[in-house]
């Protein structure tokens, strides 16, 4: 195992941000490369503590010679996030200075080639960092972007055109839902992983083995030992595609989880500020018509609930970790049965 210093410079004199790349070589160079990154969104952990307990197996299979394509993984890739606090609150999901989703605005490339990265000398750190992360996963068959949600099920967001090629890959990780997408107007990381090969020859592109995906691994408050073990499921999945062998480890059956399309999400616009009785859970079943939560805008007042109905039936994907809302904010998921109404449907949240 290399391990190695990346450096981006900051927008000051005397600043300079760093996070540690590590890199295991392969013993075949035809066999699938891995890129694997976690706290791109600094304060969400589950994937931070997944590669913490995924790296001694990595180590191991080194060691017995068991790795046959690269890896390289970046278990904090956003050290401009990291050392964000406002009043004691960490501030990892947008950049303080420019008021950007550090999962957005990421170069979406022609073609798999770094020579093509926009010149960033002059355009801030965070899109410094942003290029170097891509420079960093460019011709990689595998790569995995490690999330969270606030509370939720976990799931994966994957492209159309790699599915049912990553099916496998859903049922190594153990993942409960898979969210099908196909456009990407704001320029996240995991599109800034696909976009590259959309046209290009099928020879390079290869969307029967590429992978390419966005891992929400539950909510922010689920770090945790035996998680992590468990979503260390990763390695399952570098088994599966041929990363590593390891005879003790079971390829991955058919997915039986829900596959949705991002379309059918909807995400329930709080109609009020205030408190948030929620009368469901990540998971749950729900017909239309059934009661959400209620919010409680003017406590012990007449007419001071609001309740929020489902649109259509379907599942709670996700819901909010924290219990105050104001008017217009998301309460939730809801992974529907049918195409949303809703006309932002289709689209990610900020």
């Amino acid at each position: 195992m290399q391990k190695d210093i990346e450096r981006i410079a900051g927008d000051a004199e005397g600043t300079t941000y760093e996070f540690p790349v590590f890199r295991f070589e392969g013993t075949d160079k035809a066999a699938p490369r891995a890129y694997l990154q976690a706290a791109l969104h600094a304060g969400e952990l589950p994937g931070v503590v997944a590669i913490d307990a995924l790296m001694p197996m990595l180590a191991e299979a080194e060691a017995e010679g068991r790795i046959r394509g690269a890896i390289t993984v970046v278990p904090w890739a956003n050290p401009i996030g990291r050392a964000q606090y406002h009043f004691g609150e960490h501030q990892g999901r947008f950049n303080l200075g420019t008021r950007t989703n550090f999962n957005r605005s990421f170069p979406l490339l022609a073609a798999p080639d770094a020579r093509l990265l926009p010149d960033v000398s002059l355009g801030g750190a965070d899109r410094r960092l942003k290029n170097r992360l891509v420079q960093l996963s460019l011709g990689n068959d595998i790569v995995l972007d490690l999330h969270c949600d606030d509370e939720g099920l976990a799931y994966l967001y994957i492209h159309t055109s790699l599915w049912p090629h990553m099916a496998d890959c859903a049922a190594a990780m153990g993942v409960d839902t898979v969210v099908l997408w196909s456009e990407d107007n704001s320029g996240t990381f995991e599109g800034a992983s696909i976009m590259p090969y959309q046209n290009v020859p099928s020879s390079v592109a290869r969307f029967d083995r590429r992978v390419a995906t966005t891992v929400e691994y539950r909510g922010m408050l689920d770090v945790d030992g035996a998680l992590a073990a468990s979503d260390a499921g990763l390695y399952c999945l570098l088994v599966t595609r041929g990363v590593i062998q390891d005879s003790s480890v079971s390829k991955a059956s058919n997915f039986t989880g829900a596959v949705v399309p991002l379309e059918n999400i909807d995400m329930m616009p709080s109609p009020k500020a205030g408190a948030i009785l929620y009368d469901v859970k990540p998971g749950d079943r729900v017909e239309k018509g059934d009661r959400l939560a209620t919010i409680v805008h003017a406590p012990g007042e007449p007419g001071g609930r609001t309740e929020v109905f489902a649109p259509q039936s379907g599942f709670i994907l996700t819901r909010r970790s924290r219990r105050i809302i104001r008017a217009g904010e998301d309460l939730l998921k809801l992974a529907g049965d049918q195409r949303s109404d809703d006309a932002r449907s289709g689209t990610l949240e900020d």
